[in-house]
């Protein structure tokens, strides 16, 4: 399996675990892996790749990834002025890779202990109680997306 390959399967099934029940299972179809490895193959082809980029593997198989760079674009910024220079755009880990220090090795392999930002989704108690953990707090900022009332997404900061 291609690196692409990988983190675009790592990408959809983190998201099946964690908001099934949530999300509207088209986040976690087959067009969603499809478009998902489309986006991976083009960030991973690009030269130089932009931004910072990490992998956490079990059994030779991509069970999680994480990827951070400068918070400028629609995914960092909501329509609102970024809070910090680099964003955390990414962090997804399967369940299997839960409680093994894969997730912290993610974080700290992209975002180290410089100050950042990210966006949660509303909800997810693990995620943020792991940021918490690791420095961030919410600065009161919330993106609602206006295509699906579900996705409601908190600001975190440190």
């Amino acid at each position: 399996m291609s690196d692409a390959a990988g983190i675009a399967r790592a990408h959809v099934e983190s998201w099946r675990e964690t908001y099934a029940g949530t999300l509207d299972a088209r986040f976690f179809s087959e067009d969603a892996y499809a478009r998902r490895l489309g986006f991976w193959s083009g960030y991973l082809a690009r030269e130089p790749r932009p931004g910072r980029m990490a992998v956490a593997e079990q059994d030779r198989v991509i069970i999680g990834f994480a990827n951070a760079g400068d918070a400028v674009g629609p995914d960092a910024e909501h329509g609102f002025t970024p809070a910090r220079r680099l964003h955390l755009f990414s962090i997804y880990l399967r369940a299997a890779g839960h409680g093994t220090g894969a997730g912290q090795a993610l974080l700290d392999a992209v975002v180290g202990d410089e100050p950042a930002q990210l966006w949660v989704l509303r909800g997810n108690a693990r995620a943020i109680s792991f940021y918490r953990r690791n420095g961030f707090s919410f600065d009161g900022v919330e993106y609602r997306d206006p295509a699906d009332a579900n996705l409601i997404e908190l600001r975190m900061v440190r």
